[in-house]
Parts: structure tokens; C-alpha cells; sequence
């Protein structure tokens, strides 16, 4: 069983219509597939290229759509934090999962989203409190962070 049959079974069960394809963002935009919203949720920071990858998705964002990128910044505090912490110590994660070579700085990240023709519009720091067992925003964005872009209407 597949993630996506999984999710299907449960549309399906809630009574909505999704539409799930296995594929990549560079297929889908090759395709002229548009969307008024594209999330990358925790993505980023696993594909082979990200210029490219970002690039794409803009390439599929509609004008005066919005894209939210979050991901885990290039820093030792994260490094100890979501790569040690989370997936050696704590094991919230497997091993392995997040390679520190491939996060990405917010730098990094917006100087992409600029060259796909993306407006930065808001960017946040995000930090999980183990004690009250939840995420909240914050100024700090060494380890996870999100950004919000917009495409600027035609």
C-alpha cells in the first residue's frame, strides 16, 4: 500500500474530491499544470536542485497566486537540533533522513524564489516547545522556517 492509496481511501472516507498523481513538480509544469497555491512543506531541503525545483514551481504558480516553502536552515543549530536531535537522539525521524549539505539557507531559498519570478512576502521562524508539544512562530530561523512568495498578477 502506497502513501497515496492511503490518502485516496481517505478522501474517500470524508466524502471530498483530490486529485493524487505520483510525480514530480518538473513533470507537472513541463505538463502547463497551474495552481493558485503550491505548498513545499519540508521538501526543499531534499531535492537534487534546487534552483531547478523552485524555478518549476514557480513556473507554476498562476499570477497573484502564493507559494509556502518550509524547511530547515544550513546551520550548526540545526544540525544538532533537527538532525541529531530529532532523528539520532530522539528518533522522531529515521536516520538519515536530512542530509546537512542540502538544507537550505533562507538566503539561499528567497534568491530562488526571486529568480522565478516570486515576491517575498513573509518569512518566519518556526519552533517546536517538547514540553507543550507544539509548533509556534518565532523570530529565530536557524533551524526551522517557513517563507511565503507571491507571483505578481499579470
Amino acid at each position: 500500500v502506497t502513501n497515496i492509496e492511503v490518502a485516496k481511501l481517505h478522501a474517500a472516507e470524508v466524502g471530498v474530491s483530490v486529485d493524487y498523481r505520483a510525480t514530480t513538480a518538473e513533470d507537472l509544469a513541463d505538463a502547463g499544470e497551474t495552481f493558485d497555491v503550491i505548498l513545499n512543506m519540508e521538501v526543499v531541503e531534499h531535492v537534487a536542485d534546487i534552483d531547478l525545483f523552485v524555478a518549476k514551481c514557480g513556473q507554476m504558480v498562476k499570477p497573484g497566486g502564493i507559494m509556502f516553502v518550509a524547511t530547515i536552515n544550513r546551520t550548526l543549530k540545526a544540525l544538532g537540533l533537527a538532525i541529531i536531535g530529532a532523528e539520532y537522539v530522539l528518533r522522531w525521524l529515521p536516520r538519515g533522513t536530512h542530509q546537512f549539505g542540502k538544507l537550505v539557507r533562507p538566503e539561499e531559498l528567497e534568491k530562488a524564489l526571486g529568480a522565478a519570478g516570486l515576491t517575498i512576502i513573509d518569512r518566519t521562524g518556526v519552533v517546536y516547545h517538547p514540553l507543550a508539544d507544539r509548533w509556534q512562530r518565532s523570530k529565530d530561523m536557524d533551524v526551522n522556517y517557513m517563507v511565503l512568495a507571491e507571483k505578481g498578477s499579470v
